[in-house]
């Protein structure tokens, strides 16, 4: 479609970095205010407000990308997503490896990348050593174990997609948009927040169907892509290193549109704040935490908004199995970090008991 917009300076690999930085504002503005985050809804002291920000937005992310899909705007018969043959190996144990991870660092790749533009330095730098390790993970260090996992897979041949369920693709959907509402109905969150979750689902049929239909060119194909952070935070941070030789795609326009609404809205809500490491413990925890987000992200096919937002309306098992993991793997890892935090204040409580003074 892009050849009959008209455009006679601009090719589609130019204006799909434009279109992502607008979609990436939106985001990043509505995720601000919404504090929408995965971490928070699984396991954050506020998980059920939390859970209703995001699952209003999977609700509208779901409907509309399967209504787009039956306009026969898009369509992902060839999409990864939907391979028939699954690495359920890299899928599963990235899901829980990033799942840990954005449980050291206290959020998910989008969540702080948010949080980074508002200015937490944390988060920044939680977001530099995450791109350089998902980086590693697709094209260096690291690239040889992600390919050996990546070769452990179970043909599913049509079962790759929920649509082969009894019944076709429209009851799952119907199943997924329900219980998506009713969470967020019942979670307490007041209506103009819950507007502005949905505004943010939207996002994802409109990224769809902006890559796949409105700027697809025939003779300049860009990739068929949606909200996510995995790649394109590596994407971006190999633009910034190489720019001359690098050319800029969706994801670096994303992120850098995401950064600027941020900002944006933290300056206009008036919580835009400088916050640091408070030890050289929590430096490391939060260090670890990002390479763990880096490396499980890239196996298990993007992120919580790369393969759950974004993936899940795809109605992917792949996308199913990552999201399922990663929730696993925070649920997981927020148990044993809280039993050894019990455990170690007890003993600290143990130690700190006052010492007899010396006679005056």
């Amino acid at each position: 479609m892009f050849e009959d917009l008209g455009f006679q300076n601009l090719t589609a690999p130019q204006a799909v970095v434009y279109f992502a930085l607008v979609v990436g504002m939106a985001f990043g503005a509505l995720a601000q205010v919404t504090k929408f985050c995965f971490r928070r809804a699984v396991v954050g002291s506020d998980r059920r407000a939390a859970a209703g920000v995001w699952f209003a937005a999977l609700a509208v992310a779901v409907a509309g990308t399967q209504i787009a899909v039956t306009a026969g705007l898009i369509s992902f018969a060839d999409h990864r997503f939907l391979e028939a043959d699954l690495p359920w190996l890299a899928i599963a144990l990235g899901g829980v490896l990033f799942g840990v991870g954005m449980v050291l660092t206290r959020g998910c790749a989008s969540r702080l990348t948010v949080l980074g533009a508002s200015g937490n330095l944390r988060a920044l730098t939680v977001l530099v050593v995450f791109a350089i390790t998902a980086h590693a993970t697709m094209k260096g260090l690291f690239a040889p174990l992600r390919v050996a996992l990546g070769g452990v897979t179970v043909d599913l041949g049509e079962a790759a997609s929920l649509s082969a369920l009894p019944g076709g693709g429209w009851p799952v959907v119907a199943v997924i948009v329900a219980l998506s509402l009713f969470i967020a109905a019942r979670s307490g969150v007041r209506p103009s927040i819950l507007i502005a979750a949905a505004l943010l689902g939207a996002l994802v049929p409109l990224a769809w169907v902006g890559t796949g239909f409105i700027l697809y060119d025939d003779f300049d194909i860009i990739p068929f892509e949606s909200l996510s952070f995995t790649r394109p935070a590596s994407d971006t941070l190999f633009w910034a290193i190489a720019g001359t030789s690098v050319s800029p795609g969706f994801g670096t326009g994303l992120i850098g549109g995401v950064l600027l609404g941020a900002l944006a809205a933290s300056l206009l809500t008036k919580t835009l704040q400088w916050q640091s490491f408070d030890s050289p413990r929590q430096t490391g925890r939060y260090i670890a935490g990002a390479v763990l987000m880096g490396f499980g992200g890239v196996l298990a096919g993007g992120c919580t908004v790369g393969a759950g937002l974004a993936g899940i309306p795809t109605l992917s098992v792949a996308a199913v199995l990552a999201l399922a993991t990663m929730a696993l793997g925070a649920l997981a890892s927020d148990a044993l970090l809280k039993r050894f935090s019990r455990s170690s204040g007890a003993r600290v409580a143990r130690q700190a008991k006052p010492a007899l003074q010396p006679a005056e």
